[in-house]
């Protein structure tokens, strides 16, 4: 099994692009309103735009909080580099680099440009220390 995240956008491509230089993965455009990022050939997330009906009707309602109780939480393997790439981005910070003992990882909460929390985090067991 393999998660499919879907989440919707105002803005398809611009998403698409925004996640695309933060994650360091590319995009696959599936026709009006809808695409899919792949990082080392494995589907990590769809995009789908909020009044884009397709043939199964709308999927949320753009109205209510984007995300609410969600993460779209994404575990880097150069962790660094994607940190120096959210700074490129001035990305909005939500919780700074810190460390999580539990799984002894790092971790950066950001703000997408849709209101999506998105965490960055190094492989657990990574961050040193006990």
């Amino acid at each position: 099994m393999r998660p499919q995240p879907l989440i919707c956008v105002r803005d398809v491509e611009a998403s698409s692009r925004w996640y695309q230089r933060l994650l360091d993965c590319q995009g696959e455009y599936g026709g009006h309103g809808y695409a899919r990022l792949f990082s080392n050939g494995q589907l990590i997330l769809q995009l789908h735009l909020w009044d884009a009906e397709h043939d199964h009707g709308p999927i949320g309602d753009e109205s209510l909080p984007h995300g609410n109780g969600v993460l779209l939480w994404f575990e880097i393997d150069d962790f660094d580099a994607a940190v120096a790439r959210a700074e490129e981005m001035q990305i909005e910070v939500v919780l700074p680099r810190r460390r999580n003992p539990r799984p002894n990882h790092w971790e950066l909460w950001l703000r997408d440009p849709d209101g999506y929390t998105v965490v960055l985090a190094s492989p657990d067991g990574s961050a040193g220390g006990s």
